[in-house]
């Protein structure tokens, strides 16, 4: 695979670079997480979305504990290069709590509100309790 395009994306100190997921064909918009040059190449080579997790220190393969994967549709680079958009299908929900998407609370009258249900328990998911991931 060329990989000229890289020297484009300004990753930080860390060698990371924010990812916005959206879905693809509604424009919601499903996560922000981090990729390092890896996950880039990996994610364009094989077209299912990789991620770097910060808490693991490890390629995190979207949906690989969950099966909910995101197929990635288009790969997009902001115009100062420090942040990519991923136009993804989402299988199944975006979020490790369980909902269709991370932004699930909202701020109205300067309080926080839930919008949000959770669609699919994270025990069902990763066959753990949440507070034990």
């Amino acid at each position: 695979m060329k990989t000229d395009f890289l020297s484009q994306i300004a990753f930080d100190s860390n060698g990371l670079v924010p990812a916005i997921a959206q879905q693809h064909d509604s424009g919601e918009v499903l996560m922000m997480a981090w990729m390092n040059k890896d996950a880039v190449l990996e994610t364009l080579d094989t077209g299912q979305v990789c991620y770097w997790s910060r808490s693991r220190q490890s390629l995190w393969r979207k949906g690989e504990t969950s099966g909910h994967v995101q197929a990635l549709k288009d790969f997009r680079i902001d115009c100062d290069g420090d942040t990519l958009l991923l136009l993804v299908d989402q299988t199944g929900v975006a979020c490790h709590t369980g909902r269709h998407n991370c932004f699930f609370t909202a701020i109205r009258d300067s309080q926080a509100e839930i919008i949000s249900d959770v669609e699919v328990s994270p025990e069902d998911m990763y066959g753990i309790p949440a507070e034990d991931r």
